[in-house]
């Protein structure tokens, strides 16, 4: 609904000018600029099938810069190829590539630079070093777009949609890989993010720093260094999304760092190092969601506090819990437990004794990473169920105190 409302009042923002409209028709060997610079505001400005290379075009009256057939727009590795510095715009149906690449300015394919109610939708940008940069920009539209690169470092390559001090973004339906990150986010509030493929990206999927009021939903986050990062941020909302196949020794299907007042529910972490990997967050609430077959579902280090996990399945994960201290001010409750050996004598489908999920050999692992190469020992095995008998080493306070029995129908 949110993403709706903000696209009727772009739609509402670009009417007036388009009532009036001229079409203007640029074919290979004419100027793009040149038609720009041509055209009263509101026109549509045709692109026919060709390859144009200028240096840093720029939009800077109320149009629509329309490809047929995907025009090529090549930057040539020298230049940002589009600049939008007007309300009102619309681009769609361009193949964008080879922006230039700086160490010291994050040149981009588009660069949306301090206005609103832009369009950016259904267009190829192939080998750029940013693809779309919204720079101090409102209530714009990235959506439908295919966003590649070939990245090999993170020095070397940028973001392929990067919001800097931005508001009221709706980023959906975008196929993004080849990256530093897919998507990244500083200082962006009240933003929806729905729909999008971020996959093979160099370090994340997904990444917000100090950006508030945000929603992510139905998004696919796969074979990245690692899925998503929130980090410094408050009221997230993450709803059924996918994190799948982040694997290394620092990768996360969701790295929560210093967050607040969020929600996470209804996702599928499926084969990540650690499914989720919170440190000095509050209040979060994670319920409703599968975990099945990752290295650790939720490392909750002991900075953590007032979050409440629960109604979750967790099942053929190596760790379901990790933490790193003995002091827990977390709770867990309602979750099913695949390790879960306890009983239910009234058949209420919830297990008579609680469950602590935290391995003692979690915990030795935690402080001293090469144990690992005992995990299947007998001893460890033996280790474990002493450990279940007469607690004295695991935090007594971290248990479900009502597990189900059952997978719960998520």
């Amino acid at each position: 609904m949110k993403r709706r409302l903000t696209f009727i009042i772009f739609l509402l923002g670009i009417m007036p000018v388009i009532s009036m409209a001229a079409t203007i028709t640029v074919y290979p060997g004419q100027l793009i600029q040149a038609a720009i610079n041509k055209a009263a505001a509101g026109d549509l400005i045709r692109v026919m099938p060709g390859t144009y290379r200028e240096k840093g075009i720029t939009i800077d009256k109320p149009l629509i810069l329309l490809g047929i057939n995907y025009p090529v727009l090549d930057g040539e590795k020298k230049y940002e190829i589009l600049t939008v510095k007007a309300d009102n715009v619309i681009i769609e149906g361009f193949t964008l590539m080879n922006s230039g690449y700086s160490s010291m300015n994050d040149l981009a394919a588009v660069r949306v630079l301090n206005v609103s109610n832009v369009s950016i939708r259904k267009n190829k940008l192939v080998n750029n070093f940013f693809g779309i940069y919204c720079q101090h920009a409102s209530y714009t539209l990235v959506s439908e777009n295919e966003i590649s690169s070939n990245g090999i470092s993170e020095l070397e390559s940028g973001n392929g949609i990067h919001g800097w001090k931005s508001d009221h973004l709706i980023i959906a339906d975008n196929n993004i890989s080849g990256h530093r990150d897919g998507i990244y986010f500083e200082f962006v509030t009240e933003t929806n993010i729905s729909g999008n493929k971020s996959q093979n990206n160099i370090r994340y999927g997904l990444h917000f720093m100090f950006s508030h009021n945000n929603i992510y939903v139905h998004n696919i986050f796969g074979n990245n260094g690692a899925g998503v990062a929130v980090m410094y941020s408050r009221h997230v909302t993450m709803l059924q999304n996918e994190f799948r196949d982040n694997w290394g020794p620092a990768a996360y299907g969701i790295l929560m760092k210093d967050i607040s007042d969020s929600h996470a529910e209804g996702n599928l972490f499926s084969r990540n190092t650690a499914a989720v990997y919170m440190e000095g967050s509050s209040r979060i609430r994670i319920r409703k969601n599968i975990f099945t077959g990752n290295g650790y579902a939720i490392q909750l280090q002991a900075s953590c506090d007032n979050n409440n996990i629960d109604l979750n399945n967790f099942t053929a994960n190596s760790f379901d819990i990790a933490t790193n201290g003995s002091l827990v001010l977390n709770s867990f409750s309602g979750n099913y437990w695949d390790k879960y050996e306890g009983y239910d004598l009234n058949r209420n489908g919830t297990g008579d004794v609680p469950y602590r999920p935290l391995s003692i050999f979690a915990m030795i692992v935690e402080r001293n990473s090469s144990a690992m190469m005992l995990f299947r020992s007998p001893i460890v095995s033996i280790i474990e169920k002493a450990e279940k008998i007469i607690p004295g080493i695991t935090p007594e306070n971290l248990r479900d105190d009502s597990p189900s029995m059952k997978p719960l129908p998520l």
